[in-house]
């Protein structure tokens, strides 16, 4: 299960559930800020008009950079070390706008994964 965090529009900000299966498409948040005992989902797979790229970028993570530079350093020693922390960590996010069919739309982050379940939807 991937996360689709809503930064901007008309469905409500912060991390939403993305669940792809099986050609349907579901991002679900747990609660809302008016019932919090209720939760609301958007069926991608049957609401979704249209989705566009606005930004993609390479993310180092702090916790992967540094497992990769303790594997290297324990298989190559000081080198390996290096290499684990060039190379490790690395996760490509993207940010999007996504226009539903019933009007409205969000901006959202997620990673390139999800983003490619996202544009088979709308392709």
């Amino acid at each position: 299960m991937a996360t689709i965090k809503v930064e901007a529009g008309d469905l409500d900000k912060g991390s939403w559930q993305f669940t792809g299966l099986f050609g349907s498409a579901l991002m679900t948040k747990s609660t809302t800020k008016d019932h919090p005992w209720k939760g609301e989902s958007v069926n991608l797979g049957a609401d979704l008009e249209r989705a566009e790229l606005l930004d993609e970028e390479s993310v180092k993570k702090l916790a992967g950079t540094a497992g990769w530079g303790i594997a290297g350093a324990v298989l190559l020693g000081p080198l390996g070390a290096i290499g684990g922390i060039l190379l490790g960590g690395n996760k490509k996010e993207v940010a999007f706008a996504a226009y539903l069919k019933d009007g409205r739309k969000f901006m959202g982050v997620t990673d390139g994964g999800t983003w490619k379940k996202i544009m088979a939807i709308v392709f």
